[in-house]
């Protein structure tokens, strides 16, 4: 019994990290599209840098 428990527990551990995994990736896609979506004019007004904008997000999100 407590051996079926902790496969539970196991399971449960997984499917989470795998939740937790897939929102991350889905919150870093929608980032990357808008910064792709950017224009070279909206870049300068924003004084940005498109690859320094991909690496923080990257960075933030995943650490």
């Amino acid at each position: 019994m407590r051996q079926q428990r902790n496969l539970v527990m196991v399971f449960d551990n997984i499917v989470a990290r795998a939740r937790t995994n897939i929102a991350k990736r889905r919150q870093y896609n929608r980032l990357v599209a808008e910064i792709e979506n950017l224009s070279s004019r909206d870049l300068a007004d924003l004084r940005a840098d498109r690859s320094e904008m991909l690496y923080q997000i990257r960075k933030q999100i995943y650490g």
